[in-house]
């Protein structure tokens, strides 16, 4: 028997792969939401700042606000509510919701440099996605309601990310009922009659666009002069893991914090952090005698909030660069066996809440700090662990403090939007399936594209920012080693630089910003036929997802005449 060469095995099952899904999606028709290009109209957009400034202007204050909101729906246990990022036989593809563990809140703030320009806004749900159609919904409803309340006052940009938490409401719509919605919609589809199911719950999506523009309204409402402040650690390769991709070695491993200090110290100080890891694991059981483990819950990113606010700060949150970059548990649970997973993301994100608040302190200051130093639960983990055979780490051991820096008055952001052709059969299948709420440019037969966003932010000249509108590769951000040849399934170079050569070596990603399009991976690292090391592509829109964000970023770094 002839052993087949890797390579070509990969491009022969990448051959019957897409043709078989191909086929099957050439057969159904366009959906009611496909659109010719001439159709479609650019509506609740805002471009950004307008003119990028190069000093603050003159007496420049920062101004900033800070709301909150419980998305968990209160009817959960009389209707059926669906569980975002899990399809599996395990669940005999049934993400139900049966339990609520903890919140899935909504988390805002405005924010100002003073310059005249505008207020801009942003808003991280608890969810596995924010597609921008629903975002355009939110943009419109804040607009309504911030046209009457502020008359006097500006929009700068309206932007709304999401966690990725794969444990809260479904948003997107995929993982609704999927099986029963895929068949329905499917014979309503080779039919021509009947409407097709909408994936996400109807109500509970106009609860959450209502709740959101509310929510930032009243970030708005709260804004108050102060000082901004940054603080970036490398917290180590300890707290990420690299889990599925192996073409895409890159890791992002500092923390970012921004802490907002109001002048009224009456008012509540605002933290904010980035850190880029999928909160993944909560709602998934740990055992087969656990049952399902469908329950509803933040994550980490609720448990890294509930140490921050018991610190005395709001917290806001943004995810990074993840497709690929999970949380490695494995230090932060110390071999202790949980009967249940959202514990394991509670002990992480608890973990990290503590760095987040210790970035700047000494060893000695958090030894006397009971928030982030409890002796008598350190005990008591140290003997847990123990008990599990485990070896007990502390989180702060050889902790050395970073320098926190004042940040000028300065916001700079720009948003614009990419074309990105749908290339990948199983997202065109998805479309005319209505799996997801997305509007579907149709440039020929069985030749389809969408309108996404992209982002770009300097808070003063301590921080840059590149906003992506879904999981992005590491890679991408840094320049790892999938964009070239010898790191590529195609053995080709990328041909295109990275965020990071093109804004900064110091860029940071806001990911899942905007909208919700899947996983964003090179061009050349593309290949449906090794499912095993490139999953990712089974959720990517298509082979030019990469580079048509590139270029995107490309062309706005042009504009704004920006080079590094």
């Amino acid at each position: 028997m002839i052993k087949m060469d890797k390579d070509k095995k990969i491009a022969l099952t990448d051959k019957a792969i897409t043709g078989v899904v191909q086929a099957l999606a050439n057969s159904l028709k366009d959906g009611n939401d496909f659109i010719k290009p001439q159709a479609y109209v650019t509506e609740n957009f805002f471009e950004g700042t307008g003119e990028f400034l190069k000093k603050p202007a003159k007496k420049a204050r920062w101004s900033l606000g800070y709301a909150n909101i419980n998305l968990t729906p209160l009817d959960y246990a009389k209707r059926n509510y669906y569980m975002g990022g899990y399809i599996s036989p395990d669940n005999k593809f049934q993400n139900l919701i049966e339990e609520v563990v903890d919140d899935m809140q909504g988390r805002a703030i405005a924010i100002d440099d003073g310059s005249g320009r505008g207020v801009s806004v942003f808003c991280t749900i608890d969810c596995i996605g924010t597609t921008n159609a629903d975002i355009r919904v939110i943009r419109r409803k804040f607009k309504e309601k911030f046209e009457k309340l502020f008359p006097d006052k500006a929009i700068a940009s309206v932007n709304v990310c999401s966690t990725h938490t794969h444990s809260c409401v479904d948003t997107e719509g995929i993982w609704t009922d999927f099986p029963g919605k895929l068949i329905r919609n499917f014979r309503k589809n080779r039919k021509g009659k009947g409407v097709l199911e909408r994936g996400a719950d109807e109500q509970y999506m106009r609860f959450l666009c209502d709740g959101v523009s509310d929510t930032l309204i009243k970030a708005v409402a709260d804004m108050c002069e102060g000082e901004l402040y940054i603080a970036q650690k490398d917290i180590t390769e300890d707290y990420f893991s690299n889990r599925n991709r192996p073409s895409a070695p890159s890791i992002v491993t500092d923390m970012t914090r921004l802490t907002f200090k109001p002048d009224n110290k009456e008012k509540t100080p605002t933290m904010i952090v980035n850190l880029p890891a999928h909160p993944d694991c909560a709602g998934l059981p740990v055992s087969d005698e656990e049952g399902s483990g469908r329950r509803l819950s933040g994550d980490y990113v609720h448990y890294m909030g509930e140490i921050i606010n018991k610190a005395g700060y709001n917290f806001m949150f943004f995810n990074g660069a993840i497709c690929a970059i999970y949380m490695e548990r494995e230090k932060s649970n110390d071999g202790i066996q949980f009967e249940h997973r959202y514990e394991q993301s509670a002990r992480f994100g608890r973990e990290v809440g503590r760095m987040a608040l210790s970035l700047t302190k000494s060893l000695n200051e958090i030894k006397k700090d009971k928030i982030l130093y409890n002796e008598k639960e350190i005990v008591s983990d140290m003997a847990l662990s123990a008990q599990f055979g485990g070896k007990y780490t502390l989180w702060c051991e050889g902790w050395e403090p970073v320098k926190e820096k004042k940040v000028k008055p300065l916001l700079n952001i720009r948003i614009a939007e990419v074309k990105i052709p749908i290339n990948n059969p199983v997202m065109a299948l998805a479309g005319k399936l209505k799996l997801a709420n997305f509007k579907v440019i149709t440039e020929g037969k069985n030749k389809y594209s969408v309108y996404s966003e992209i982002g770009y932010i300097e808070f003063g000249e301590e921080l840059k920012v590149a906003m992506v509108p879904g999981e992005f590769c590491c890679d991408l951000l840094t320049g790892g080693a999938s964009l070239f040849a010898d790191g590529a399934v195609s053995h080709k170079d990328f041909g295109y630089p990275s965020v990071r050569e093109i804004f900064g070596e110091d860029t940071i990603a806001f990911g899942l910003a905007n909208d919700a399009i899947g996983y964003i991976v090179p061009d050349n690292d593309y290949t449906m036929g090794d499912p095993a090391n490139h999953y990712h592509e089974l959720v990517s829109l298509g082979n030019e997802t990469g580079s048509s964000v590139m270029k995107g970023f490309m062309d706005m770094a042009k504009k704004l005449e920006i080079s590094d």
